[in-house]
């Protein structure tokens, strides 16, 4: 049996084994939380805090944790940079103790590495969703107890372990970004992010107009709306990377048809910030061009799969058929004032971005192969 890994070894090698990984983790936290603890205990001092709102813990919170899964995801990545510049991701381990590659918690997963604009995109939708998941329960946690504030040091003490829990697991989520990671990561922020903006819509009657409505004020509902667009956009980007590097390319064909998968994501993910990035009330023809654009190529994508990608299982390329037959329909609803645009555009976009998903995680190390039953 292998003895347990000493401190210094498991700073030395924060990565070199599933146990040293969450070693890692455990000291980010801890030191986080002797940082936040006192921080929070000045910011807070001789005051009693609502729980949400307005100067209340839950905001103090929500964006320490905000800077804290940002550093601590940034930090992870720097850690595996510094292991892989310094010896093979694939060498052997004398002791035994190292997790095998591509192993559930395996540090040294297959797949493309994250370029730096990739980290950038990454970090900041840790960020966001640690910002707005702590503001979230801050609010639930202010309906459950009505009038209650928080003393001074009780709050420096769950600012630090608000702080320390939240770097703990971006620092993990970090180290052991997989696509089958990536693929939740882009889902939560999704729906963290569009569910904020619903919530915190000034108009309550947004929902009658469509669903680009959400962008087009001045209030938190504007921002966090179109930051979420333009961040899942990025993180789509890293999708077609992610999502294409294990894909079969021994033929010119096979090559063609790859290129042809990872630049038609790439697009999506492009046209998807530029939603973002120019509002409907302010860029019209802009924001509706690549807004169809989007549709368009999602669509060419879905229906020339099984061409560019023979490898692909059949019953996922029939599955994105049925999506776009839905689209369609939901848009001759539209068409004929059966359905308005909000929901035809839930409902599309909800198809578009679980479809994404699935494709990443059918390409992922746990995608198509053929298991051999071997018997005695």
């Amino acid at each position: 049996m292998s003895q347990p890994a000493s401190i210094i070894g498991i700073l030395r090698e924060p990565t070199r084994t599933t146990e040293s990984i969450e070693s890692s983790a455990l000291i980010v936290g801890a030191a986080v939380f002797v940082v936040a603890a006192p921080l929070g205990l000045l910011l807070f001092w001789g005051d009693s805090l609502p729980i949400a709102g307005r100067g209340s813990l839950g905001m103090a919170v929500a964006l320490g944790a905000a800077v804290a899964a940002a550093l601590a995801f940034v930090a992870g990545r720097l850690v595996l940079r510094r292991r892989f510049g310094a010896a093979s991701a694939v060498d052997a381990d004398p002791g035994g103790t190292r997790a095998p590659a591509g192993s559930p918690g395996a540090p040294d997963h297959p797949g493309p590495r994250l370029h730096w604009f990739d980290v950038v995109a990454l970090s900041l939708a840790h960020a966001v969703i640690a910002l707005l998941g702590w503001t979230g329960l801050a609010d639930v946690l202010e309906q459950s107890f009505r009038g209650a504030v928080v003393f001074t040091i009780p709050g420096a003490l769950l600012f630090g372990v608000a702080l320390a829990v939240t770097a703990y697991v971006c620092f993990l989520s970090s180290v052991r970004m997989t696509p089958m990671l990536l693929s939740i990561v882009l889902a939560v922020f999704l729906v963290v992010g569009v569910i904020t903006a619903m919530l915190s819509a000034s108009d309550p009657l947004w929902w009658q107009e469509n669903l680009s409505a959400l962008g087009m004020t001045d209030d938190l509902s504007a921002f966090a709306f179109n930051l979420t667009l333009i961040i899942a956009g990025a993180i789509v980007t890293i999708v077609a990377r992610y999502a294409t590097a294990g894909l079969p390319a021994g033929t010119d064909r096979e090559r063609r048809g790859r290129d042809v998968v990872r630049w038609g994501l790439v697009l999506i993910g492009i046209l998807l910030a530029l939603v973002g990035v120019f509002p409907v009330d302010r860029f019209f023809l802009i924001h509706n061009t690549v807004a169809t654009g989007m549709a368009v190529v999602y669509a060419v994508m879905v229906i020339g799969l099984p061409r560019f990608l023979p490898s692909m299982p059949r019953v996922f390329v029939v599955l994105g058929w049925v999506y776009v037959a839905v689209i369609v329909l939901l848009g001759i609803f539209f068409a004929v004032g059966y359905y308005n645009l909000t929901a035809v555009e839930l409902v599309a976009g909800v198809l578009i971005f679980s479809w994404i998903i699935l494709f990443l995680r059918n390409t992922g190390p746990a995608g198509p192969r053929r298991v051999v039953a071997v018997t005695a």
